[in-house]
């Protein structure tokens, strides 16, 4: 297992970006903590997580999972070892999705105080805000990274043409750009990323820390009926999304090289992600420490030509009827 560089920022980083949205919702502190040192117990030192995080949850107001690895990282005192991804311009009470140079400069200070340190490690645009023009949002960046608060920038959820008109801003004006994507890929989910955002990663360098890596949990092989789904906190919508004929052959292949491979079927999504070149590390989270134990031996796996080849079949992206 390598390390693996986020885009041209300098940064490098083991292959699995730990999913922070479950902080301070599935997860409370005490669990978090356990979840944590797991993690990083296992070799592996990248933390994802957002301002909005996880301001659904019943009681909360967001910022409850930096908070959450701001006191971990504190009390482990291995601020230096941990690569921590944060992400703003979600809604956090303002109504709206916010990247304007005024709301950042406030974002980021707030997500410094409640991750309890002095830099951010790679800050996100979390979603595109059509009102504000790329331009500002580079410009803010640009002065974040002069003062030393945030290492490199990161993009997610924004429109391919808005990514190319950010990277452009960037050039042009010799200012920082974007050095990740952070996009929804997965097994099931192929053909967005793969036709309208891959060639750009490949060929401006980005690195991609995919979400939903492991469709919801789909792809762990424990949701097969509705009955399944009705039995889990985040089972919701997987019925309409997931369990249909392709997401039950992608399961059956999922099955299949599993039994191989002697591992589990989300270990194997998770190999099918890391052997495709554009891919950097997946985001998946974990709410026990024997998923986090059985999640870190996905990243062991090497996937021989005709397993890749089995899943690529299976989960062929459906393209709409021709005329």
């Amino acid at each position: 297992m390598k390390k693996r560089k986020l885009g041209n920022s300098g940064l490098e980083v083991m292959p699995w970006a730990f999913g922070g949205n479950v902080f301070g919702w599935t997860a409370d502190e005490k669990t978090s903590f356990l979840l944590l040192d797991a993690f990083e117990d296992a070799g592996f030192d990248f933390i994802d997580t957002a301002d909005v995080y996880s301001r659904w949850a019943p009681g909360n107001k967001g910022g409850e999972s930096e908070t959450i690895i701001g006191k971990w990282v504190k009390q482990k005192g291995n601020r230096n070892k941990i690569v921590i991804a944060t992400k703003v311009g979600g809604d956090m009470g303002q109504g709206k999705k916010d990247l304007s140079a005024k709301y950042i400069r406030k974002a980021v200070e707030d997500s410094l105080q409640r991750l309890q340190t002095d830099y951010i490690d790679l800050y996100q645009s979390h979603w595109d805000d059509l009102d504000t023009p790329v331009g500002e949002t580079i410009e803010i960046f640009g002065q974040l990274v002069k003062e030393g608060k945030v290492r490199a920038i990161g993009a997610s959820n924004l429109s391919p043409e808005r990514l190319q008109e950010s990277l452009r801003y960037s050039k042009e004006k010799n200012l920082p750009a974007y050095q990740t994507l952070q996009p929804e890929y997965n097994l099931y989910n192929r053909s967005t990323f793969e036709t309208q955002y891959e060639p750009i990663c490949l060929q401006e360098g980005l690195g991609v820390i995919n979400y939903y890596a492991l469709a919801s949990g789909f792809l762990s092989g424990k949701y097969r009926t509705e009955e399944d789904v009705n039995k889990s906190v985040r089972g919701g919508g997987i019925v309409n999304k997931y369990l249909n004929e392709r997401g039950l052959r992608i399961l059956k292949a999922l099955d299949e090289v599993a039994a191989q491979y002697q591992t589990n079927q989300a270990s194997i999504a998770l190999a099918w992600l890391l052997a495709r070149p554009s891919i950097t590390a997946p985001i998946a989270s974990a709410t026990s420490v024997e998923q986090v134990k059985e999640l870190a031996k996905a990243f062991q796996i090497e996937l021989d030509k005709e397993a890749i080849e089995k899943l690529n079949k299976a989960s062929e992206p459906q393209h709409a009827p021709g005329p």
